[in-house]
């Protein structure tokens, strides 16, 4: 496919107002075609015909829910330049804004929830913590690696449980699936980041962090953008 096709497909994908909708709905969060039938008012096979549209453009990716396998997430594709052009200005739903602190959740709070709260301290000055539902008994020795090669301020290395760490004013944003789903029906975010545990390798922890420097930095664009001061 030349060039001018490939943009030609693109921006024909984005031409419904639906589609832009989803789009905007996963500038900052990854949904399940269930959660976005709801937020939007569609039934499941017009979703379907939508998400369709948007996965033959390269626009939306999914991923297999690591908890419940029946699950899968729907997520923006920004590997690829338009698409990331795309997410340049992430806004935050009302019921996000305001808040005091983000707080970024996994299973064991061993990997990806701390590499996402380091990350956030070099981009903002908005308070930042990690928790788990399942804490490990401590950090995993490649995430200290990886953030030490990138320079992140992992200082603080214990591990905690969620419910001594988050308060009511806590931006909460699940970074992993099992968490998602576990946690009661209540406004949060989620990315749906692959645990880099049991694989272990260097070039997965890698990959990890990238994912997620890249969602903190949008994220950290929206909490302080001048739409969600107030």
């Amino acid at each position: 496919m030349t060039d001018v096709a490939e943009r030609a497909r693109f921006h024909a994908a984005l031409g419904d107002p639906i589609r832009l909708h989803i789009v905007d709905h996963l500038i900052l969060n990854d949904l399940s075609p269930g959660e976005l039938a709801r937020l939007l008012g569609l039934s499941s096979n017009l979703l379907a015909h939508h998400l369709r549209v948007l996965e033959a453009a390269g626009i939306v990716g999914r991923n297999r829910s690591e908890g419940d396998g029946r699950r899968s997430y729907v997520r923006l594709r920004v590997e690829h330049p338009m698409v990331a052009a795309l997410a340049l200005a992430p806004r935050l739903d009302q019921g996000l804004r305001g808040k005091r602190r983000v707080v970024f959740v996994c299973t064991r709070n061993s990997a990806r929830s701390q590499l996402a709260a380091s990350a956030w301290r070099l981009v903002s000055r908005m308070p930042a913590a990690s928790a788990g539902t399942h804490p490990a008994r401590r950090v995993h020795p490649g995430a200290v690696r990886v953030a030490r090669r990138h320079g992140l301020p992992l200082t603080d290395t214990a591990t905690r449980h969620i419910a001594d760490v988050v308060r009511a004013e806590d931006l909460v944003v699940a970074v992993c699936d099992n968490v998602h789903e576990e946690l009661p029906d209540q406004p949060r975010l989620h990315w749906s980041v692959p645990d880099p545990v049991p694989n272990a390798s260097d070039s997965v922890f890698e990959a990890t962090l990238s994912d997620i420097v890249h969602r903190v930095g949008q994220l950290a664009d929206a909490m302080h953008s001048p739409s969600t001061q107030n």
